[in-house]
């Protein structure tokens, strides 16, 4: 696939207005981000945080995903140089960074992604331009691979205007879970206390024009209409593992 195309067919729906939708995987078998590659998302996102996901095994990950034309995005654990580099020498599209917290994170994770001028990346052949045959096609897309910060802790949430002036962020992804947990309050979605803060992300992304974005985990069609409707543009729809529990139960008889 041409990743620079997808890229900008994504970016370009973004500053429409428009929503994005993918999904995540963290079990790291091929023949499964095949099937999500061909299952009509725009991105899919592969979790080196929480899934068994290896360095090595990221190329015929984001291979498979490719074969459905779709966008392969790297989670990263936790988005220093080295992972940086490792994941988008693969040949990930872009990264979904964990635990942002602060503007000063973020212009390093940019400088981390981008080659020069832009970052301090290191230029060589990789996957990502396979191995030099498409080297001058892949500068233009090393000078911004897609970005996305993950908000995931009360403090971000305190920083948040100072995180999305820095520049080169494509959207932001709130961890529900984790922003939840830092406000102590695991999980308990319903909270008002939480509502307030997710409301208060999603005014401020609306302030500095960033997507915001959630991770709908649980699967449903009704829930990722409401999300759409709040004002969410950039939008995960659950995980391999969540589809597979979903249909794995043995029914009763």
């Amino acid at each position: 696939m041409n990743r620079l195309k997808q890229i900008k067919l994504i970016r370009d729906k973004l500053n429409r207005g428009e929503y994005s939708i993918g999904s995540w995987i963290q079990i790291p078998h091929a023949s499964i981000a095949e099937i999500m590659g061909q299952s009509n998302y725009d991105w899919v996102a592969v979790d080196m945080e929480h899934g068994a996901v290896t360095v090595q095994q990221l190329p015929d990950l984001f291979r498979a995903l490719e074969l459905g034309n779709t966008l392969p995005l790297a989670r990263l654990s936790q988005g220093g140089v080295k992972e940086c580099k490792q994941a988008l020498d693969a040949g990930a599209g872009g990264v979904i960074v964990p635990m942002v917290e602060n503007s000063v994170q973020v212009e390093e994770i940019y400088k981390a992604i981008c080659w020069p001028p832009t970052g301090t990346r290191g230029v060589a052949f990789s996957r990502a331009n396979l191995f030099g045959k498409h080297f001058d096609r892949y500068v233009e897309e090393a000078q911004q691979p897609f970005l996305v910060v993950m908000i995931e802790n009360i403090k971000a949430v305190e920083n948040l205007e100072s995180i999305l002036s820095v520049k080169g962020i494509d959207a932001l992804l709130i961890g529900p879970y984790d922003l939840s947990s830092s406000m102590g309050l695991t999980a308990q979605f319903d909270n008002p206390k939480f509502n307030t803060v997710i409301q208060e992300i999603l005014q401020i992304c609306n302030k500095y024009n960033i997507p915001c974005g959630d991770h709908l985990v649980e699967p449903s069609s009704s829930t990722l209409k409401q999300r759409v409707s709040d004002g969410y543009k950039f939008i995960a729809y659950s995980m391999d593992s969540v589809f597979l529990n979903h249909i794995s139960q043995r029914p009763s008889i």
